[in-house]
């Protein structure tokens, strides 16, 4: 068994190395030149997320499939991975974290654009779409579509349902002592009430309950910048410059260069704002629209919001706590965790509880996120007679996951995450003629009021 383990976190470190890196990072800055910079028009596209697209066909609105996208992809990744980031990489990390998300919008919006453009409708009415019906349609590449599709359904089991389920029981049992076993089934039971309607039920919970648990953690944050305000332009200076060279700052951080800030913002930011992986897509081709460059504009903002805002604020939350409190012997922690809770803390009395309930709501909106992404990639593969059995395991891993050793199922569902992104990426880089072809005319005539619909067929 410890030569499996051994095996499989070798395969891990190697997929989620510098190539799987450079080919991410290297789409990003791909599709920003091919788009024309498209991140220019993210005041736009914010816009856009809460005007409504009428007589557009689709399940959900499209601020309902932005939102059940943000509930995948603003989790415990914000608050952890950022401290994780800042641990092992030094507080130059946050730079080209943040830097991963601007990059990373154009790789969100061209991934969007041909989920919605080649999606389908089912005999029944519903609209799916996603990479496999991208490399299926515009590629006839089904088979690669297939691959996508078994990746995507056995990583959310793992990254979307038994990691989240077990970050939530691990809080709730160290804040609040609640046993582990009674969180798990807590945590099913909502969850069964809520996936078996399927996306409209999970878009209607992700509608209230992401814009709630982003505002409230941010709050949070801005108190924190309030406390540690004097510290907030040094901390700029010092996240900059050990993103580009080694050294010392106060509070007993350290950087160590340009290639470890990299190493560790960059795949930090890639993993926290799904950029490229092509989950987010799928939510977007349920949206009602007619254009899919509305709606990739839309889905763009995500990014936007994960990384270049809240990732950003909570790098910064802990660069300013550290520098503030030099008593904090960060040489020795390796746990992002750790760092987030210290600077947590300094709010008196509701800071451990704002900790607490922006980690449970974000694990539990990307329990949701996540659980929709696995039934369109299982029905992809299978048909939709393989929903209620999903759902039902779905629901039992949910409910055993915090008495399970995780470790394991953490580095395959890493695997099958970079697995994922891989079709997902040839997709977007042989449609990019596609893509900038679609953009250019949406453009064009981007006030006017009537646009030409998707086209769909029935499946």
């Amino acid at each position: 068994m410890n030569q499996i383990v051994e095996i499989i976190n070798f395969i891990d470190n190697a997929i989620w190395g510098w190539p799987m890196i450079i080919l991410l990072l290297g789409t990003h800055l791909f599709m920003t030149v091919r788009t024309g910079f498209i991140q220019r028009k993210i005041g736009t596209a914010i816009r856009l997320s809460v005007t409504k697209d009428t007589d557009a066909e689709g399940e959900v609105s499209q601020f309902g499939a932005l939102t059940t996208a943000l509930a995948s992809t603003i989790g415990t990744g914000n608050i952890i991975g950022v401290g994780t980031a800042i641990a092992l990489g030094g507080p130059g990390a946050v730079f080209w974290c943040w830097l991963t998300g601007v990059f990373g919008i154009a790789t969100k919006y061209a991934e969007s654009l041909i989920a919605v453009k080649y999606r389908v409708k089912t005999p029944d009415g519903r609209m799916q779409g996603g990479a496999m019906y991208a490399l299926e349609r515009g590629l006839n590449m089904k088979w690669l579509g297939i691959l996508f599709a078994f990746f995507g359904a056995f990583a959310s089991f793992g990254i979307g349902c038994a990691t989240q389920v077990n970050a939530i029981a691990t809080v709730c049992q160290e804040n609040l002592h609640i046993p582990m076993w009674a969180a798990g089934v807590v945590v099913a039971v909502f969850t069964s009430l809520v996936i078996f309607g399927g996306i409209k039920s999970i878009a209607n919970v992700c509608e209230k309950l992401v814009p709630f648990m982003a505002i409230f953690y941010v709050l949070g944050c801005l108190i924190i910048l309030g406390i540690n305000y004097d510290f907030i332009i040094p901390a700029l200076q010092t996240i900059i410059t050990l993103a580009f060279k080694p050294g010392a700052a106060a509070g007993g951080l350290v950087g160590g260069g340009i290639m470890l800030a990299l190493h560790y913002g960059v795949a930090r930011g890639l993993f926290s704002n799904e950029s490229g992986m092509g989950s987010a897509p799928i939510a977007a081709a349920a949206a009602q629209t007619r254009n899919p460059v509305r709606q990739a504009l839309v889905s763009s903002t995500g990014t936007f919001w994960d990384t270049v805002v809240v990732c950003a604020m909570t790098g910064m939350v802990l660069v300013t706590s550290i520098m503030k409190n030099p008593g904090i012997d960060v040489s020795n922690i390796d746990n992002g965790g750790v760092l987030t809770t210290l600077a947590f803390d300094q709010i008196p009395y509701i800071g451990p509880v704002i900790l607490v309930l922006g980690l449970v709501l974000f694990a539990f909106s990307t329990v949701l996120g996540w659980a929709y992404y696995g039934e369109r990639c299982v029905e992809y593969c299978m048909g939709k007679k393989a929903l209620i059995p999903y759902r039902v395991l779905y629901i039992l891993v949910a409910a055993i996951a915090p008495v399970v050793a995780l470790d394991l199922v953490w580095t395959i569902a890493d695997i099958l995450n970079a697995l994922m992104a891989v079709p997902n990426l040839i997709a977007v880089l042989l449609l990019s003629p596609v893509i900038v072809k679609e953009t250019k005319k949406y453009l064009n005539d981007l006030d006017a009021k009537h646009h030409e619909e998707v086209p769909t067929i029935e499946r």
